[in-house]
């Protein structure tokens, strides 16, 4: 015959046990609750790299176009004065100094022709990736929003039911499994395992708390770790 003080100690010891297994569902839904939102943010960070690509393209390329208008008004000039030199023949050096500054200007507006024909192509490509990132990160995000809420609401629901289960605990027992769960990593009571190990901090259960644990007629705890124990035979 089961005594009373056996009874009430198996069912507190039930609901620790349930308690345990809640609070460890409630951990990993927090993590999860946690990292869905850094990934939303690193989606954002991704799509705003390449934005940064195209900007800086864009704004090389400006560079250019202003360098090519400034080298094509010193061509202007340059040719007026060469215009005026070939009028006076006898001025031969002159002339092809002028020449040979023409060259050097043309020389200069087809590099940085080429150079904005390269731009125009990598500002093509960046803002090609750019829709696709977009697109795909609008994609990604929304599915990354739709499992936090079903995260959130999993995790309301699994905390309304550790209420109720706390409700069923004398305070000073669920002070102290409280005060557990924060020093132990948030594992305040664990199984006996083969060999005769306490399942949290894997320390040898003595014979006597054993034969302790057989009877159950107390809250028990791990003499290493001090988690509650409890025995499943």
């Amino acid at each position: 015959m089961v005594s009373d003080e056996a009874w009430i100690v198996d069912a507190q010891l039930k609901t620790l046990i349930d308690l345990q297994g809640v609070d460890t569902r409630i951990a990993a839904l927090d993590a999860e609750a946690a990292r869905l939102p850094k990934e939303i943010a690193a989606i954002h960070a991704a799509i705003n790299a390449v934005k940064q690509e195209v900007d800086a393209a864009k704004a090389d390329i400006d560079v250019t176009r202003k360098d090519q208008r400034a080298k094509e008004k010193d061509l202007e000039v340059a040719q007026a004065k060469r215009s005026k030199t070939e009028a006076r023949l006898y001025e031969v050096k002159t002339n092809k100094e002028y020449s040979a500054v023409l060259v050097e200007i043309e020389e200069d507006i087809l590099v940085l022709m080429e150079s904005q024909e390269r731009l125009a192509g990598e500002i093509k490509d960046a803002e090609t990736r750019l829709k696709g990132r977009e697109t795909q990160g609008k994609q990604d995000e929304g599915a990354l929003q739709e499992k936090l809420r079903g995260v959130e609401a999993e995790l309301a629901g699994v905390r309304s039911e550790r209420q109720e289960l706390a409700r069923q605990l004398p305070a000073p027992v669920l002070a102290d499994y409280d005060k557990l769960l924060r020093a132990r990593g948030g594992l305040a009571i664990v199984q006996v395992v083969k060999p005769n190990l306490c399942g949290g901090c894997r320390m040898t259960v003595t014979p006597q708390r054993l034969q302790e644990l057989r009877a159950q007629t107390a809250l028990l705890p791990c003499e290493s770790c001090g988690r509650y124990l409890y025995w499943l035979p």
